[in-house]
């Protein structure tokens, strides 16, 4: 367990807070958030694209270890959240006068500076990875698109093929400008939009699955999963299924963020738990089912998109309304991991240079046909840097399945075990070698391992699709 000198944590998280409230008074933030806009917001954030490859893991895992894998990573992922939002408040979660505002202060406020640094370095590559994902989804989606249009005029035979390259630049122009979106307060309707497109494709796509179960007449697939060439190349595959699960349900770097926007009364962690649990049980039930009915429609030959891989032809104006949809989420999802790392920066950039006008001066900008709006010199830069930045890496890496395995396991025990178990027990006070402790010890053992496992295997698959 981490040990601190709680007089010391608490003058620093003191000062913290003193500073961060200052700004917050600056910038007039108003919290207004709600129950329903924080579900709004997790469901974004949880229904992404990790969704679309959840019938290819549950093929490489069978009938048994697929749909029980969901189940434990969904319990896990509860148990976790509810940890990280008693941490909202500084040192007690209803009492404490200290906003934990993201993660990394939560971090701070528990487990030190030096903690901070560390989950600083996660949470930023995970932000990142997301964009990096979200790119490659949203591309992939608009190919398929004009794909599935293609098949509908030539023949399903037909050679309709695409690049991703100039889907992936135009996914990037769109975020250039929804970049420039000041803070997470300003995005509620852009929140709920996400939100109501990922209920449309996932609806789209478990209807798609049980249509197909019908007119196969049969339920395919086994309890082992899909038969591999041999023992190893199975395994690589389970691994990366596992990754791709976690890759699902990790939302957790954004869960403080989420809470941070949440209105009065006082007692925030009861409000987001009641949402995180909320949208936790909505999606993992959108899992289970999209999952489980897209191998049962296709068995071994599951596709790792289950909207783009081509198992569904026709009606072929669902199929491209669900990638529309796609494509409308994915635009919210980016800003959701995004804008974390965007205000973690700036935040950095403003201490540093306090009396910079191009770091801190607000510039209204009108343009004909569109409301009058704030623009802000680094603000632009920096964004634009970041936009750009994994746009190039999607252009250089565009393998759906890989990247989120890859992704998915990195983060997976850092964030969601260690650090929310750890802060967990300081804030309970919880004595080594109790009951408790050796039970939270053995948990995170646990998942370590089977982090592990999945790291290995999805960057083994990454490497060898980029070498093919």
């Amino acid at each position: 367990m981490v040990e601190f000198e709680d007089k010391d944590k608490l003058s620093n998280a003191l000062l913290r807070d003193v500073e961060s409230s200052s700004s917050d008074s600056l910038a007039s933030v108003k919290r207004t958030g709600t129950v329903w806009t924080a579900i709004a917001h997790i469901i974004t954030g949880v229904i992404g694209s990790g969704v679309l490859s959840l019938a290819w893991s549950v093929a490489q895992l069978g009938w048994i270890a697929g749909p029980l894998c969901m189940v434990v990573f969904a319990i896990v992922t509860i148990f976790s959240s509810n940890i990280l939002c008693d941490c909202y408040r500084y040192p007690h979660p209803e009492e404490g006068h200290i906003r934990n505002k993201s993660y990394a202060e939560a971090v701070g406020s528990y487990l030190g500076k030096k903690c901070m640094w560390v989950i600083g370095i996660f949470l930023h590559e995970s932000y990142f990875g997301f964009g990096i994902a979200y790119t490659i989804t949203s591309a992939v989606s608009m190919r398929a698109i004009m794909i599935s249009n293609c098949y509908h005029k030539e023949g399903h035979n037909a050679p309709c093929e695409y690049g991703d390259s100039l889907f992936i630049l135009l996914f990037g122009a769109v975020q250039l400008v929804f970049s420039q979106i000041p803070d997470f307060h300003n995005m509620e309707a852009l929140s709920i939009m996400a939100a109501v497109m990922s209920f449309a494709y996932t609806f789209i796509g478990l209807g798609l699955g049980i249509a197909k179960v019908i007119g196969n007449g049969q339920i395919k697939g086994d309890i082992h999963g899909v038969t591999a060439s041999n023992a190893i190349q199975k395994l690589w595959l389970s691994s990366q299924a596992f990754g791709d699960i976690a890759f699902s349900f990790n939302y957790n770097i954004i869960l403080l963020n989420i809470q941070d926007t949440l209105k009065g009364p006082v007692e925030e962690n009861k409000t987001m738990k009641r949402a995180s649990s909320s949208a936790i049980l909505i999606t993992s039930f959108f899992f289970l089912t999209c999952g489980c009915f897209g191998y049962a429609a296709f068995g071994d030959e599951a596709p790792g998109n289950l909207l783009t891989g081509f198992g569904f032809y026709e009606p072929y104006w669902l199929v491209d309304l669900a990638n529309v949809c796609i494509v409308l989420h994915l635009v919210g999802g980016y800003q959701i991991f995004s804008q974390p790392l965007f205000a973690a920066a700036e935040a950095e950039v403003g201490r540093k240079y306090p009396d910079s006008g191009f770091v801190h001066k607000e510039y209204t900008v009108k343009l004909p046909l569109v409301p009058s709006f704030k623009l802000n010199l680094l603000r632009l830069c920096f964004r634009s840097v970041y936009v750009a930045a994994t746009t190039g890496l999607a252009l250089l890496f565009p393998y759906f399945n890989q990247v989120l395995g890859v992704l998915g396991a990195l983060n997976f025990w850092p964030l969601v075990i260690y650090f929310p178990v750890e802060m967990y027990l300081v804030q309970n006070r919880v004595r080594a070698w109790t009951g408790i402790w050796i039970l939270l010890q053995a948990f995170k053992i646990f998942c370590l391992l089977c982090t592990i496992f999945a790291f290995i295997g999805s960057v083994e698959g990454l490497i060898s699709n980029k070498l093919k």
